[in-house]
């Protein structure tokens, strides 16, 4: 649906402001018009159509990407990246490029291998542990329903579920 230069005028500025009333004034309608008709100007299909599509390239082109986001925590790791740091003398006052320290490049690398965690006994142990515990309570629930069932079955109940040492 094609647009009137006034549609069009209104959803750029209610992209602008998210103010109809407004929108509709500075796209050239008048302010009693703009009063009663900017909701309907909004609900225009071809208004709406316009705004969307409209706000999905605003997000799509302001938004990081996962990729550029690897890509910028790889130039940092590396030392690639620079920041512009100021320096200040007795004489005088001035701007350096330099490469990111020791620590930042460190935060880089862990952001990193947040993302492609390499094999990792800690984690490896971890996932064995919650795996073990998941077969435990599906056994547990099975024996519950069995025993629900009727079936020829021993149900023990703990009423004290884990106790520590230290209480």
């Amino acid at each position: 649906m094609k647009l009137t230069v006034k549609q069009r005028k209104f959803a750029d500025e209610y992209i602008k402001s998210g103010n109809k009333y407004e929108s509709a004034v500075k796209a050239g309608y008048s302010e009693s018009y703009a009063r009663s008709h900017a909701e309907k100007l909004s609900e225009n299909v071809g208004v709406k159509n316009y705004v969307d599509e409209r706000m999905a390239e605003i997000a799509s082109s302001k938004i990081a990407k996962s990729d550029e986001v690897l890509k910028y925590y790889t130039s940092v790791l590396r030392g690639e990246a620079v920041e512009t740091v100021v320096v200040t003398t007795s004489d005088s006052v001035h701007t350096v490029k330099k490469p990111p320290d020791l620590k930042t490049r460190i935060a880089a690398g862990k952001e990193l291998m947040k993302r492609y965690p390499d094999s990792n006994k800690l984690v490896d142990a971890q996932v064995r542990k919650l795996e073990a515990e998941a077969d435990i309570a599906e056994a547990k629930a099975n024996d519950v329903k069995n025993a629900q069932n009727g079936e020829d079955s021993t149900l023990i109940v703990d009423d004290l579920g884990d106790v520590d040492d230290d209480d």
